[in-house]
């Protein structure tokens, strides 16, 4: 598979690089079902790893494996085996998988949004077929109906995916940069951020001028390209829609960035 190389983009008021890192680290965006793209992109980071001379190797996950594309499932049984030989593995939560868990549990209004939002993809995957209709008819009818959908998500889902889903890390951290998927809250130290603003933050963060201590590295809001700022990396670039999965590779004071092909070109993974 043909890999083009350069360096992470070197943008006025980028972030320092904050070490040490031990190895390298590789950290990827917003999957949202895109199975496809993940064994891509998977390769390209074997194939990347080869070539470096550092031996520990891991690769981050930044969360929302499920929902929009159809084929989720394919996603987490590749997330529940071993990771690439060599490789270690961290899975961080989504603000999917958090809202998949909040049904289960038995928040219907979590179920009702995240079927809104992409989720019915992921149930007809499992075989939970969603009544339209129902889904947004009056409240009465509309709890009665998701309450039924939990309960047949509830028997179909695999142990080992639920496992998965209520097993996920919050934030991870490597040398000197933090890893969530959405963000931090300004001026709250990492060991004090509340789950909710690590899964759902945008603009407060996304406008922050504070320094957090780290570069945080994050998924959660789309943009056309990686986005690196003063103190934060993007890197959810639609992979669902897009084409583009994106992964940030970090070792030592080095940035560069992995990226599959849009899905119009022919398909190739890039750096870019």
């Amino acid at each position: 598979m043909p890999i083009l190389r350069s360096e992470a983009p070197g943008a006025a008021g980028a972030p320092a690089a904050r070490g040490p890192l031990a190895g390298v680290v590789y950290a990827i965006g917003d999957v949202h079902g895109r199975a496809d793209l993940l064994a891509e992109l998977h390769e390209a980071i074997v194939a990347d790893a080869a070539r470096r001379a550092a031996r520990r190797r891991v690769i981050v996950y930044l969360g929302d494996y499920v929902s929009r594309f159809p084929r989720a499932r394919e996603v987490v049984e590749t997330l529940v085996a071993p990771p690439p030989r060599g490789f270690a593995r961290v899975v961080l939560k989504g603000n999917h998988e958090d809202t998949v868990v909040r049904f289960l549990d038995g928040e219907l209004r979590s179920g009702h949004h995240w079927i809104r939002y992409g989720g019915h993809a992921t149930l007809a995957e499992y075989g939970v077929d969603v009544d339209a209709t129902a889904a947004d008819g009056p409240l009465a009818a509309r709890a009665a109906h998701l309450e039924a959908v939990r309960r047949r998500l509830a028997r179909a889902l695999p142990g080992a995916h639920e496992a998965f889903l209520r097993a996920l890390a919050l934030s991870h951290r490597e040398g000197g940069y933090a890893f969530v998927h959405a963000g931090l809250r300004p001026g709250v130290p990492l060991a004090r951020q509340a789950a909710g603003h690590m899964l759902w933050i945008r603009d407060p963060f996304l406008r922050a001028e504070a320094d957090f201590g780290c570069t945080v590295v994050h998924g959660h809001t789309i943009a056309p390209a990686p986005e690196v700022r003063r103190h934060r990396i993007g890197i959810d670039t639609g992979a669902y829609r897009t084409g583009v999965l994106t992964c940030l590779v970090l070792e030592g004071a080095r940035r560069a960035f992995l990226q599959t092909a849009p899905a119009l070109q022919p398909q190739s993974c890039r750096l870019t």
